[in-house]
């Protein structure tokens, strides 16, 4: 009730974002995306992503008031921030069509099409950016207005031709971009992580265009004699910085998401490995020495192959007819194909185990039986391992005469 109570301005107060959150967010984005960036520097991808995020970041950094007084008393000209901010957020919206462009056509489009949609981007976008300079040199703007310079000159000629211009050259790029990103979004087959990495971009860029809506209406507001400034300077900058924040995630999630999806594989792998691993320790001795600096890949990798080189001098202990056994009675005990065959594999590996901890190496070098599958299928193996009462269901059965498997089938 409070709040119901409040002015627009108050309510929004309320709701304050600071600018350096959006700022941090972006510079965030851009540091995760910039080792690619330097490392393949001659993709056209990678290079939009990196100019359209460190121009997010430049507009925030001097679009915030302390800024924005900086550079006018740096200068010496008053109000010389609002051209170098139009220009940079202008030069924003240009790089945002340029990558929607490069990321949905692919990196390996050279169409006609797509080249002269290049080209349209570059070209147009920057003459609005010198239209920009150039109006500003023509307006009488001597007030210096930190935060509500939109709003004060919208009724000064060159000065309203500037701020009208910027707004609609922001929209126009948002409205593109938005529709390109949710029809992409439509579309089948996409990655998880792109699907919902998108879908953060399209809301960002729709909230630019609440922005935009607000800006301009205040700003026609003030050519009809009316003051809804609040709309200007209360609710846009929050709008705004929700807007980048959105677009920041939008950018970080398909890449960050990615990355620890295929991490969480990896050490889920390493994990699933572990009974096995523990098994083969028994038949071979020490495992694999701890490298406290390995990465997780290369810790998967030596866990697989000591498993592996602990196989296959214990192949030739296998009992082939115990394999055929176990598996029968998997099947008998209603276990599907793919489970059936990983718990025989492990009921042999385990009698093979045995067989060679109670006797000798055979004296003539003879090959074992084919460990193809076996080997190609070790997560299969380790993960019917964690269930010794099924492997022991599984044993009692194969170990019983034929006719009584027969009898269960």
């Amino acid at each position: 009730m409070t709040l119901l109570a409040l002015d627009p301005p108050d309510l929004l107060g309320e709701f304050y974002i600071s600018f350096w959150i959006p700022t941090a967010v972006l510079t965030a984005a851009l540091l995760i995306k910039l080792p690619t960036i330097v490392r393949l520097w001659r993709d056209p991808l990678l290079r939009a992503v990196g100019g359209l995020l460190l121009l997010a970041c430049g507009v925030f950094v001097f679009c915030t008031p302390s800024t924005i007084a900086a550079v006018n008393r740096l200068t010496g000209v008053p109000n010389i921030s609002a051209p170098w901010c139009y220009s940079l957020l202008t030069a924003f919206c240009g790089s945002c069509l340029l990558l929607i462009i490069t990321w949905r056509n692919g990196r390996s489009d050279r169409s006609a099409a797509t080249r002269r949609a290049v080209r349209w981007v570059l070209s147009v976008y920057s003459a609005v950016v010198v239209t920009l300079w150039v109006l500003f040199l023509l307006a009488d703007a001597p007030v210096e207005r930190l935060r509500d310079l939109d709003t004060y000159y919208a009724t000064t000629p060159f000065m309203r031709e500037e701020i009208l211009l910027y707004l609609v050259a922001h929209a126009v790029a948002c409205l593109i971009t938005s529709r390109l990103i949710w029809n992409w979004v439509r579309t089948e087959g996409l990655d998880a992580w792109l699907r919902w990495g998108l879908k953060l971009l399209g809301a960002g860029y729709l909230l630019n265009l609440i922005f935009d809506a607000s800006k301009l209406v205040a700003v026609v507001a003030r050519w009809t004699g009316r003051n809804l400034d609040w709309l200007s300077t209360d609710l846009a900058p929050p709008v705004a910085a929700l807007s980048a924040i959105l677009i920041a995630v939008g950018f970080i999630l398909p890449h960050a998401g990615q990355y620890l999806h295929d991490r969480w594989r990896v050490r889920l792998a390493h994990r699933e490995l572990r009974p096995l691993y523990l098994l083969m320790r028994t038949a071979g001795g020490e495992g694999v020495p701890f490298v406290l600096r390995a990465t997780p890949e290369l810790r998967l990798t030596r866990r697989e192959t000591f498993i592996r080189d602990v196989l296959l001098p214990l192949a030739r202990h296998l009992d082939t007819g115990l394999g055929r056994r176990a598996y029968e009675a998997a099947l008998g005990l209603g276990h599907p194909p793919e489970r059936a065959r990983a718990l025989a594999a492990a009921v042999s590996i385990l009698d093979a185990v045995e067989r060679r901890s109670r006797g000798p190496e055979p004296a003539e070098a003879t090959a074992g039986p084919d460990t193809t599958n076996l080997l190609r299928e070790i997560g299969a193996v380790s993960r019917a391992l964690r269930s010794p009462d099924e492997i022991e269901a599984v044993r009692a059965l194969a170990a019983a005469p034929a006719e009584s498997v027969a009898v269960h089938e």
